[in-house]
């Protein structure tokens, strides 16, 4: 199937789990995850209406920055960012989700600063406590958010995760779960509600995190095909 196909199949599924629930799918925001693919796949996927596509790497969005891939559509930076590349991408990315350490936090703030920018932002979350992945401990993201709250150069717009790989179907949906009650704790206590983004999901489980109260979803496979990790 082509990429215009694979969206709207993908938009319909998230249709349907939001109705599940009470929600309006055009309400979600559909990330392309477009790592390994293109600058062509991505013009591809703006033409067919995605909502913003998402990197991972810092060299690759460099990249197709340079070829224009992402002309037309927001960029949003959803891979683990090093602090010695952040520079590459605060004022490029229109939102980088995955600011996962005090020390990246305040970095972002202070080259964004320089810039005479404010960079949007999400603060990750490690729902799971995987040593392998960053972000911060749940009993930690409270305060960070309210660090957050006070760098003048940053913008929070909400919080992301990468949940545990599920070993049965529906395995991601407590940790969804969670993660949306510390969205809704921060936005209401901290935030005034003026919070946006919660950043949950996959190709293999965005339709629980819709469920689960994702605004967004963050998509590759299923929008793009497989990718080939032999290139």
């Amino acid at each position: 199937m082509s990429i215009a196909e694979n969206i709207a199949r993908v938009r319909e599924a998230i249709a349907r789990a939001a109705r599940e629930v009470g929600r309006d799918g055009a309400e979600i925001t559909l990330v392309g995850a477009s790592k390994m693919n293109d600058a062509a796949a991505c013009r591809e996927a703006i033409a067919a209406g995605i909502d913003a596509l998402g990197e991972n790497r810092v060299q690759e969005m460099t990249q197709k920055l340079g070829e224009g891939a992402y002309d037309g559509a927001p960029l949003h930076f959803i891979g683990h960012l090093q602090r010695n590349k952040a520079r590459q991408v605060v004022g490029r990315a229109d939102v980088i989700e995955s600011v996962g350490s005090p020390e990246l936090l305040t970095l972002i703030d202070t080259l964004a600063e320089k810039l005479g920018v404010v960079q949007d932002i999400l603060l990750e979350v490690n729902i799971g406590g995987e040593s392998a992945k960053s972000g911060f401990a749940p009993e930690a993201i409270r305060d960070a958010a309210r660090t957050a709250a006070a760098l003048s150069h940053v913008r929070m717009r909400g919080l992301m995760c990468i949940p545990p790989v599920a070993e049965e179907p529906h395995g991601s949906l407590p940790y969804f779960e969670k993660v949306h009650a510390l969205f809704v704790d921060i936005n209401e206590n901290l935030y005034h509600n003026r919070l946006d983004m919660l950043s949950m999901g996959m190709s293999g489980d965005f339709e629980d995190a819709v469920r689960a109260g994702a605004t967004v979803v963050r998509v590759g496979t299923a929008i793009f095909g497989t990718r080939n990790y032999t290139k």
